[in-house]
């Protein structure tokens, strides 16, 4: 009688799909960085736009089609923002749902209420609005500086984010200062007060234009916010939510509604 063979039970687990975008562009070093970081972890999908859209918050492009070109194997550029990106490749491109969404890595910090103007923040909430756990990388340099740093601290948090998962409606903007890393901080989102100036000039057809320039930086901070970590020269993670409704004033308003009324008798148009 032939010895009894148990050759066990072999399951094959697909390797999680990884989603990666930006708002610096297809061809940025931040985001060939971060790929490369996130390839040890799972399989990499990068859609990104195909030019900078800095500061493109979380717009959609409805007014004209999108348009997409596979420039290599797990490659794609589009002619859109971040969050045309995450949207494209959710429902069209992918062929699958992605177990995590990361944009970045940015070229310059995205702190405090920057965080409403910016691309890669943007791109991050598409995906949180789909309910993929996803987070926005940062590196806080605009000058030239090394993205290794910030590619590693992408790597382990995307690990942690892959095994742990994130709250719900929750999404996680991460800055990184230049240099090397020498502490992680959770911290909280900063203020600033809000500045900034408009240069005036005139074409070649004496008509004239305006260019919105950033202002200098006047924060509002405490020991506990992102903008101190950086400036500290710590690892900056802010847990945000998509829900920003301001839950604790809601009952200072309920006195509004008695000389609101019913809203019967005014008038429309």
């Amino acid at each position: 009688m032939a010895p009894e063979t148990n050759l066990g039970v072999f399951i094959f687990m697909a390797r999680p799909l990884i989603l990666v975008t930006n708002d610096d562009g297809v061809h940025a070093p931040g985001i060939r960085a971060l790929a490369g970081s996130l390839e040890g972890l799972g399989q990499i999908e990068v859609v990104a736009p195909d030019r900078e859209v800095s500061a493109c918050a979380q717009s959609l492009t409805l007014s004209r089609p999108l348009r997409t070109e596979r420039l290599a194997t797990g490659i794609h550029a589009v002619d859109g923002t971040p969050a045309d990106c995450v949207n494209l490749a959710i429902c069209k491109l992918l062929g699958q749902r992605p177990a995590l969404v990361v944009s970045g890595i940015n070229r310059g910090p995205n702190l405090g209420e920057d965080v409403f103007y910016s691309g890669t923040v943007g791109g991050a909430r598409e995906g949180t609005f789909f309910g993929i756990p996803s987070i926005a990388m940062s590196l806080a340099s605009r000058a030239e500086a090394d993205f290794l740093p910030a590619a590693t601290i992408a790597a382990r948090l995307a690990a942690l984010v892959l095994e742990r998962g994130l709250p719900e409606r929750t999404l996680l903007n991460v800055n990184v200062p230049p240099g090397p890393v020498k502490q992680v901080m959770l911290t909280i989102q900063g203020r600033r007060e809000h500045e900034s100036w408009v240069l005036e000039g005139r074409d070649g057809h004496e008509r004239p234009y305006y260019w919105i320039k950033e202002g200098h930086e006047h924060w509002r901070t405490d020991a506990v916010s992102d903008i101190h970590a950086i400036h500290q020269g710590i690892v900056s993670i802010t847990p945000l939510q998509t829900d920003t409704t301001y839950h604790a004033v809601i009952n200072a308003f309920r006195p509004w509604l008695d000389v609101l009324g019913d809203g019967s008798g005014l008038k429309h148009g």
